[in-house]
């Protein structure tokens, strides 16, 4: 039986409706407020969503306490709490995570597959240089939230 291979293409507006496109968001919350308010946000797009898993910095960072509804830790399609003490420890695996990819070089990951009605196999080309970029980001982010008193709720 043919399979057939699709190349997710962030500009293609039928991809984005796809069920294996996922993207995220990354919230400075304070889990001691009455009321849920976010201060700061950053965005996971599709592209680092995949490689978060993909460089397994998703595995790494479950190594910290996370609080989730699901008790699996960080996690796809769930919603994740770090607090505010363990963002030093984290920060340190995302250290750990950018030394790691440095140096790599872009390829082609699967993201997902589907048997029925058609056979297909869904691909994203993973940039490493777009990862460290996001990364340092996070990185800066997270550190900022610590400084500030924030907690981390990561939405995948």
């Amino acid at each position: 039986m043919t399979v057939r291979h699709i190349l997710i293409d962030d500009q293609n507006s039928l991809h984005l409706d796809l069920p294996i496109y996922r993207a995220g968001q990354i919230g400075a919350v304070r889990l001691s407020d009455s009321e849920y308010k976010t201060y700061d946000s950053m965005a996971i797009d599709a592209h680092d969503y995949a490689a978060l898993f993909h460089y397994d910095v998703i595995e790494a960072l479950n190594a910290l306490p996370f609080i989730s509804e699901s008790k699996n830790g960080l996690d796809s399609w769930d919603e994740a709490f770090l607090a505010s003490a363990s963002i030093g420890a984290m920060i340190g695996i995302i250290d750990q995570s950018i030394e790691k990819i440095a140096g790599k070089s872009p390829e082609r990951i699967m993201i997902g597959w589907q048997d029925d009605p058609e056979r297909i196999a869904y691909w994203r080309e993973i940039e490493p240089a777009r990862t460290l970029d996001f990364l340092q980001n996070l990185r800066d982010f997270a550190a900022t939230a610590a400084e500030k008193g924030y907690d981390l709720e990561f939405i995948l």
